[in-house]
């Protein structure tokens, strides 16, 4: 009864929402969303959009907003307006066509095309059949989904249909909403930064309808994204079963104003309204393209920042390409002077970076390479799965072969010599000892559920060793023991995982010199302190999936990423350390 009760309050907040039923009477709308005399008025025109590749099977309701300026001459900038309907009325509570419609006349906004979008419905065949509502579905979800299907769907299909040019520029795109549309406005931006830069978040559900209240934390863990927030809630909105809506909001808003974003909170005295977000909907508009076109930039942190980010990242460099046009970049190892070595599995070479920092062949016929590491006699030891075999190089690319019938993805070399090395579809780890000899010393089973055991990687005082497990969220540790074994294995490294699986694809493991764990995912590079949190996350250079990372360069405060065919590099605050070299590390904080 008592789940019952919230599920209806929710409707019920959500339905006063939408049409803006008045709560409280204080909120009026000001002169700025009322018809002016003399001010060109812009035409809204419906649709019904059917045709979606992202939610195929789906039919909504599209509102466009052409403003009277707009003529073709040049790529116009882009609202977009999640629970479109109610939004683009023009007699009621946010009157958003009238308020552009003010805002491009005085120079406050650019010219803008309006786009009101519904969340999509599957019909039933036959009346009586139900009808599956996709809003949760598209605006509650903090996945890639809703993202896509504006920039792969709609905003196409509304240039086709009324012959627009909208601009890619992300400074020139916009997006709001409230409540779920509130949400879905921002994690839009937030998956999607090379689409969007301006956030409106009326009474936002940052609550957990679909893991909402996990983007608080994220946004203090992620390297902080060129976006701007303008959020609007009431100290009387809702309290169910997922949240509290004004304490999720507060939450949202302090990691924002913590990672240095810009971003602007205003708060009334509402429940689960529109009705205060309709009447300051001018002042939104105002805030967020105020300064167009100075372009919205990422917040770089620097020297007393709180931002924990940026006690990793050099606030004076961003990521540079290195090389590209490799068939896969991966493998990346350094030599005893921090000069990167990286293989291309596909064409089998093997390249290093030459005095000048652009790569150079070092090894053609390499055999299918996908793992690389230096050792203490200043050999390159290789893993060659299409050989079955491990080698190693001489610095005058002279191979040798160091052990055969072995199925080798990723090694690790110790400062004796003695190699370990991955083999994910037996899910296993091996020991070559010094005598060249090999044994097992992990073997997954039941009660040790490492899925796919893809890299590895010695802690620098080699007491430990790390295995990211590329089908999971963890990043496995283990101790080695006497006899070099490796004991006590635990699901250790907590990693953060995209909305839609629950795969990381972790790969390439690196450490600093403190112990703290880098490792490559599809988030980013994401640090772990050595108790095994996740304590930041470095965007990636390219969408997609990071291959492997390692420090190097001067002094190894670069740090060098692979993904597809490109390889990376960034300077950073932190130092790497020489895998063959144990250094003594600092006691952990706790």
């Amino acid at each position: 009864m008592h789940i019952r009760s919230a599920a209806i309050v929710l409707f019920a907040s959500t339905l006063a929402f939408a049409q803006n039923i008045p709560q409280n009477p204080a909120y009026v709308l000001g002169p700025d969303s009322q018809p002016k005399p003399g001010v060109p008025k812009g035409k809204v025109t419906k649709f019904s959009f059917e045709t979606s590749q992202i939610f195929p099977g789906t039919t909504r309701a599209v509102s466009v907003y052409v403003p009277a300026q707009y003529d073709g001459s040049k790529p116009a900038c882009v609202m977009v307006f999640e629970d479109g309907s109610g939004y683009a009325s023009e007699t009621g509570g946010s009157r958003a066509p009238v308020v552009m419609d003010n805002l491009i006349a005085d120079g406050s906004m650019p010219v803008t095309i309006g786009i009101f979008v519904d969340p999509g419905i599957t019909p039933g065949v036959t009346p009586e059949q139900m009808v599956r509502y996709h809003r949760s579905l598209e605006y509650d979800a903090i996945g890639n989904a809703n993202a896509r299907f504006l920039i792969e769907d709609l905003i196409p299909e509304v240039e086709k249909r009324f012959s627009l040019k909208i601009s890619a520029n992300p400074d020139d795109r916009g997006i709001g909403g409230g409540s779920s549309g509130g949400i879905a406005a921002f994690v839009a931006a937030w998956n999607r930064p090379d689409a969007f830069h301006r956030v409106i978040s009326y009474i936002g559900s940052y609550t957990n309808l679909r893991g909402g209240d996990t983007l608080a934390a994220m946004i203090r863990k992620v390297e902080p994204k060129p976006i701007r927030v303008f959020m609007q809630d009431g100290s009387n909105d809702q309290s169910i079963y997922s949240g509290a809506w004004f304490l999720a909001n507060q939450e949202v808003y302090a990691s924002l104003d913590y990672a240095g974003y810009d971003a602007k909170f205003v708060i009334g005295t509402e429940g689960h309204s529109g009705r205060h977000g309709g009447a300051i909907l001018p002042e939104a508009l105002r805030w967020l393209w105020r300064e167009y076109p100075k372009p919205i930039v990422a917040s770089k942190g620097g020297p007393g920042s709180r931002h924990y980010i940026t006690d990793f990242l050099d606030p004076q460099h961003g990521w540079e390409l290195v090389g590209q046009g490799y068939g896969s970049a991966d493998a990346p190892a350094i030599d005893k002077d921090g000069v990167l070595y990286f293989a291309d599995s596909k064409t089998s070479k093997i390249y290093k970076l030459g005095p000048d920092g652009k790569p150079v062949l070092f090894k053609d016929n390499a055999g299918g390479v996908s793992g690389l590491m230096f050792g203490p006699d200043g050999r390159l030891y290789a893993a060659q799965p299409a050989k079955r075999r491990i080698v190693s190089y001489r610095p005058d690319g002279t191979e040798l072969v160091v052990i055969g019938a072995v199925d080798a993805r990723d090694l690790a070399v110790t400062s004796t010599g003695r190699i370990y090395f991955t083999d994910p579809t037996a899910r296993r780890i091996w020991l070559v000892d010094t005598d060249k000899k090999k044994r097992i010393v992990f073997q997954a089973n039941a009660e040790s559920t490492i899925a796919f055991p893809a890299s590895l990687r010695l802690s620098p005082d080699e007491h430990l060793i790390d295995v990211s497990d590329r089908d999971s969220r963890w990043v496995w540790n283990f101790e080695i023991g006497p006899d070099n074994g490796l004991r006590y294995g635990m699901a250790f490294h907590h990693l953060e995982t995209p909305d839609e699986s629950s795969v990381t694809d972790a790969a390439g493991i690196t450490h600093d010199s403190t112990g703290h764990v880098y490792v490559a995912t599809s988030l980013g590079i994401q640090i772990c302190d050595p108790p095994g949190r996740v304590v930041g996350i470095i965007r990636s250079p390219q969408s997609g999936v990071l291959t492997s990372v390692v420090f190097g360069g001067p002094g190894l405060h670069t740090l060098y990423a692979t993904a597809g065919d490109k390889v990376y590099a960034r300077t950073v605050r932190r130092t790497g350390v020489l895998p063959w070299q144990p250094v003594k590390l600092p006691r952990p904080q706790l």
